[in-house]
C-alpha cells in the first residue's frame, strides 16, 4: 500500500479549517455494543443514485440526531485521559456482498498541501487512538447499511489543540476516508510563519513561490497578499485572498501565487503577508529582477556576436604581424657598380 493515501469523500467535500472553529461539536453518541448493527436492505433508490460510484459503498458520519442533516466529518473534543465515542454508517449500494476494513489513521499536508493519512504503521498519533473494537472488519450484504460505534482514547499526556486524523475504510486496495476533527482541550495557539519567497517563470507566466509552516497547535485557513514596489513606483501585487489550503499544525507547505501584473523591467522590493483566524500573522520579503529575457537574450545573442567578429579580427591581424616579424625585414638589392670609364682615344702624346 503507497505511503501516501489522499481522503476520498464520496459526495462530500473536505471543509478548510474555518469550519473546525465555528461547527459545534454533535452530541455524542452512545456505544451499544462492539460489533457493528446491520439493517435490513434499506438503501433507497435516491441513496443508491447518491452513493452509485466506485468501489460500490460508502462512509459517513452517522447524523447527530433524528432527521438532522448528514455530518461532512467527525467533530470531537475533549480533556486529556477522556474516552470520546461516535459512530460511522456504511452503505452497500450493489448487489454484491462487501468485506471493509476499518481503522484510525493519522493526517497530515503533502508537501503541495493536499490532506493525505498515513498508512497504519505509521499512525502514531491521534489515528492511534481510534478503535473500532470487535467491528474492525464489516461485512456488508448487497443493498444494506451497517453501523458501525467506534471510540476515541485521548491520552492523558495529550498536547492541547488540534490532532487531525482519519477514519478509514478499505476493501481491495480500494479506500474511503472520513476526516476527523479532533481537538484536546487546553490554550490555543495560531502562529505561521512564510519562509524561501522567490519568484519563478518569465513575462505573463511569473509565479511567486513560497513556504507556509504551521507553528501553532491549530489548523489554519491563511489568507495571502503581496505588495510589490519597484524602483519606478508601486507595481501590481496580488489582494488578500484565501489560500486553497488547510494548513495542519507542524506541518509545511510548498505554494505558487501567479504575478500577472509583474514589471516587464524593474527591480521589486516584495512583501508577503500571511494571516489566519485566531490572530496569526506573518511577513517575508525578497527582491526580484524583473527582465525581458526574450529581448535581452537576443541583445545578449547579438552582442556576443560582434564580440566574436572583432575577436576573430584582432587575431588575425596580430597573426599577420607575427608572421612578418619571423621572417625579418625584406633583403636589401645587391648595390649596381658603375661600369669604368673609357678613355677616348685622340692620338696626341701624353
Amino acid at each position: 500500500m503507497p505511503v501516501l493515501h489522499t481522503l476520498i469523500r464520496l459526495g462530500v467535500p473536505l471543509l478548510a479549517a474555518a469550519a473546525l472553529h465555528t461547527v459545534p461539536a454533535p452530541p455524542a453518541a452512545a456505544a451499544s455494543a462492539a460489533a457493528p448493527a446491520v439493517s435490513a436492505p434499506a438503501v433507497s433508490a435516491a441513496a443508491s443514485a447518491v452513493f452509485a460510484e466506485e468501489p460500490g459503498w460508502s462512509a459517513e458520519p452517522v447524523s447527530g440526531r433524528a432527521g438532522s442533516a448528514a455530518r461532512p466529518y467527525f467533530y470531537l473534543a475533549g480533556a486529556p485521559g477522556t474516552v470520546l465515542e461516535d459512530r460511522l454508517a456504511l452503505a452497500n449500494t450493489t448487489d454484491q456482498e462487501h468485506t471493509v476494513t476499518l481503522r484510525g489513521a493519522d493526517a497530515y499536508n503533502t508537501a503541495g498541501g493536499a490532506f493525505a493519512v498515513r498508512p497504519a504503521r505509521e499512525s502514531t498519533g491521534a489515528g492511534s487512538w481510534i478503535s473500532f473494537g470487535a467491528g474492525t472488519t464489516v461485512k456488508l450484504p448487497p443493498r444494506t447499511r451497517a453501523v458501525v460505534p467506534f471510540t476515541v482514547t485521548v491520552p492523558s499526556a495529550s498536547p492541547p489543540g488540534d490532532h487531525p486524523a482519519a477514519v478509514v475504510a478499505t476493501e481491495a486496495g480500494r479506500e474511503v476516508g472520513v476526516r476527523v476533527h479532533l481537538r484536546v482541550s487546553g490554550p490555543a495557539l495560531a502562529a505561521l510563519t512564510v519562509e524561501d519567497v522567490a519568484v519563478r517563470g518569465r513575462g505573463a507566466g511569473r509565479v511567486v513561490a513560497y513556504t507556509l509552516v504551521n507553528r501553532g497547535n491549530v489548523a489554519l485557513a491563511p489568507q495571502l497578499a503581496i505588495r510589490a514596489e519597484g524602483r519606478f513606483g508601486e507595481v501590481a501585487g496580488r489582494a488578500p485572498r484565501a489560500v486553497p489550503v488547510e494548513l495542519l499544525p507542524g506541518q509545511r507547505v510548498a505554494l505558487t501565487e501567479p504575478w500577472p501584473g509583474a514589471p516587464v523591467l524593474d527591480r521589486v522590493e516584495l512583501t508577503l503577508t500571511v494571516t489566519a483566524p485566531g490572530g496569526a500573522r506573518a511577513t517575508a520579503a525578497a527582491s526580484v529582477w524583473c527582465v525581458p529575457w526574450g529581448i535581452a537574450g537576443r541583445t545578449g545573442a547579438g552582442l556576443l556576436a560582434l564580440g566574436a567578429t572583432t575577436l576573430a579580427a584582432l587575431v588575425l591581424v596580430r597573426t599577420r604581424r607575427s608572421r612578418r616579424a619571423r621572417r625579418g625585414p625584406p633583403d636589401a638589392p645587391a648595390p649596381v657598380r658603375a661600369p669604368a670609364p673609357e678613355h677616348e682615344l685622340t692620338g696626341a702624346s701624353r
